[in-house]
């Protein structure tokens, strides 16, 4: 029976070795390994997987295109519904969305449906998707992203001319600055894929910041944009707020992750390298951190993350969390800093930190983390990453006549990414705040049906 072959294991780069490079960490399947895997699906009537993937693959008619030998149709399949597949596939969440739902893991493991998908996604022929005629009409995307370019995808296959504009120099968004290279490398996967929208008739104009350079109203007044989809995502840092954080060596993991991927895009020619340390710590338990923690090791630093909860409650996947943990990095859980000491020349030397135990559940659900009274100590450290999370940054709200912010200073908008002011639309993470890239899609997807709609009933 299908449900009774053991899930194949995915071979990947040994971490005494990866510990010391930024090449990719998972190798993925081969052909063999990937129909054997692929032959575990059950093919149920009601897949749940479908369901829970916020794009809503269709997720058991790839898997029989990969039995059937079948791969360019089974990347035919994927193409309906993501743009990104490959990304996708290293990067999203697959153990709490279609994974999670799969019916093999309640008893058992779940079909590896995100190493399918990656192996359909680097093994696939390129091919050209159906594109509709163009219909004359232009729409702005702003920021290049995930949720960007999977709007750019969908309204461009419409036959809408469309253009992203983007703040920096290279389109990608947090794919691009924000994720290391041992776990999506650029030239050979982003950039490829990136180059697929381009196909599709996508025009990206980089070094353009709107709300200074120019302004949505501009473009729609001005250069022809009937509509406009704003998906610049949650870029702005958090802090802890407490004593020090001001001191050299005190990084956002914003910052030290772009840093690390320009030094890594500009290996020739780059002149601000970072400064690891021999003692960094980081702070945080999500994806980023677990990035951060892996990078800084990777550039020399003795590492340790420290999280005010058990690993029980650990944010980030475990898969993740078990690269860093095989790679040599130290948890130190229920521990939680409270001031930053620095030396005479005002450079980090140490993290003062108080340890933590559970109380009663707060309101997401876990257990709220509490101060133990004298159980202050502290950790050497030479840098300090913070890696708690980010908000969206305010300045289209504020550039942008009749747009409204959320209290979390993201942009208000509604389930299809309609906002307070008609033929503006927005979503991912400068609506939601920091969330996950495939969720990003999704409503990227929803904004160009709804833009779509608009332009329509105008």
């Amino acid at each position: 029976m299908a449900e009774r072959i053991s899930r194949t294991p995915v071979r990947e780069q040994d971490p005494k070795i990866r510990a010391h490079n930024f090449d990719e960490v998972c190798y993925g399947f081969n052909a063999e390994e990937a129909a054997r895997e692929a032959s575990r699906c059950l093919h149920c009537k009601n897949p749940r997987c479908v369901g829970a993937c916020p794009v809503e693959i269709k997720i058991p008619e790839f898997i029989a295109k990969i039995v059937a030998g079948d791969v360019p149709g089974a990347a035919a399949v994927i193409a309906e519904d993501s743009s990104l597949p490959a990304v996708c596939g290293r990067v999203c969440p697959q153990e709490t969305q279609c994974e999670g739902s799969c019916i093999l893991g309640i008893k058992g493991e779940p079909v590896a449906i995100g190493k399918l998908e990656r192996y359909v996604a680097d093994n696939a022929p390129e091919s050209k998707p159906e594109i509709a005629p163009k219909n004359g009409h232009k729409v702005a995307i702003i920021g290049s992203g995930p949720s960007g370019l999977a709007c750019a995808s969908d309204l461009a296959k419409m036959g809408y001319d469309v253009t992203i504009f983007e703040a920096l120099h290279k389109a990608g968004g947090v794919l691009e600055y924000g994720i290391p290279e041992f776990r999506l490398p650029k030239e050979t996967v982003l950039r490829r894929e990136i180059d697929e929208v381009k196909a599709l008739g996508v025009k990206i104009e980089t070094d353009v910041i709107v709300g200074r350079t120019v302004t949505i109203d501009s473009l729609m007044d001005n250069e022809g944009f009937e509509a406009v989809f704003v998906g610049t995502g949650a870029g702005l840092p958090r802090f802890m707020n407490i004593p020090g954080e001001n001191l050299n060596g005190v990084f956002s993991a914003n910052e030290f992750l772009t840093r690390n991927n320009l030094m890594m895009a500009f290996r020739d020619d780059y002149q601000t390298p970072i400064h690891a340390g021999k003692k960094c710590i980081v702070v945080g338990g999500g994806n980023v951190a677990m990035d951060s923690a892996r990078t800084a090791l990777r550039l020399g630093a003795e590492t340790t993350i420290v999280y005010r909860r058990t690993e029980v409650e650990l944010p980030a996947r475990r898969e993740e969390v078990e690269h860093a943990k095989e790679e040599g990095i130290e948890f130190r859980m229920l521990t939680n800093p409270v001031e930053i000491l620095g030396d005479e020349n005002g450079w980090v030397r140490a993290v003062r930190c108080i340890r933590m135990k559970l109380g009663e559940p707060d309101e997401s659900g876990r257990r709220s983390p509490i101060p133990i009274p004298g159980s202050e100590f502290e950790i050497p450290a030479q840098t300090v990453i913070m890696a708690l999370g980010t908000s969206p940054n305010p300045l289209i709200v504020k550039t942008t006549d009749g747009l409204t912010a959320t209290r979390k200073g993201g942009i208000e908008a509604d389930s299809e990414g309609k906002t307070s002011r008609p033929g503006i639309f927005a979503g991912g993470d400068a609506v939601t705040g920091a969330a996950t890239v495939i969720l990003a899609m999704g409503a990227g997807r929803k904004a160009a049906k709804a833009i779509d709609e608009y332009i329509h009933d105008k």
